[in-house]
């Protein structure tokens, strides 16, 4: 029987290969965001929902869709300052390969891209700046970087999948459902790094019997994340259904 010609040949599945799907992933979310620039106001207009740093040292998200988009900027804030940190730790480029510095790399940009457009969109309304808290994590170590990576790829997905239902403006959702799509092929990249060309890019830890990735509530997102957060993080104001 002669060889089938059709199958793609196995270089094809290179890792430099795989990790080719984040190279634009964020893109769309970054034309957006250069579209805001300018729009002192953002999506949602003038301040509403003013929110200096307090004195103590408290942030409330705030309420309604400006509260969930805040809640997602906060998020964002989080995971840029750690990919940002994972990049200029000492010994970046030795401890990783060549394309696990690529895939990190992009994900830096792409949290980067998502808080600024975030913050844009918000104009006025949006929090301050946080002051992230990672001296739990020892960013000379491989493992460690790669293990937190994780927990905060699938606690952004958890969160933006649970937060959409409580968006009023439909708008708003579907940039939030662009963001997500972004965020859920960062899970699967990191999770690839980790066990690579298993199935664990959709391991049934997040994917239940119906094929749905899983959603988390603000205050179970929030409790997870504020150990990495210098502020108290509020969102006794977010909505609930």
């Amino acid at each position: 029987m002669a060889p089938n010609t059709n199958q793609p040949a196995e270089k094809d599945f290179s890792p430099l290969k795989r990790r080719a799907f984040l190279k634009y992933s964020g893109f769309g979310i970054a034309a957006s965001a250069a579209a805001l620039a300018g729009c002192e106001d953002g999506l949602l207009g003038p301040n509403n929902n003013p929110n200096s740093k307090p004195a103590d040292n408290e942030i409330d998200l705030g309420s309604g869709d400006i509260g969930i988009l805040n809640y997602a900027y906060a998020l964002e804030q989080l995971e840029a300052g750690f990919y940002t940190m994972v990049v200029a730790a000492d010994g970046f480029s030795g401890r990783y390969s060549e394309e696990e510095q690529e895939i990190l790399q992009d994900l830096k940009a792409h949290e980067i891209i998502h808080r600024e457009f975030l913050k844009t969109a918000l104009g006025t309304n949006a929090i301050p700046s946080l002051t992230p808290n990672f001296d739990s994590i020892d960013f000379t170590s491989r493992d460690a970087v790669l293990a937190t990576a994780k927990v905060f790829e699938d606690l952004g997905v958890a969160a933006y999948n649970g937060a959409g239902k409580l968006l009023v403006d439909a708008n708003l959702l579907l940039v939030a459902g662009k963001i997500v799509s972004v965020e859920a092929r960062h899970a699967s990249a990191i999770r690839d790094v980790i066990n690579p060309l298993s199935m664990d890019f959709a391991g049934d830890d997040v994917i239940d019997e119906n094929g749905f990735d899983q959603a988390l509530m603000p205050p179970e997102v929030l409790a997870a994340a504020q150990p990495y957060v210098k502020e108290k993080l509020n969102g006794s104001n977010l909505p609930i259904e």
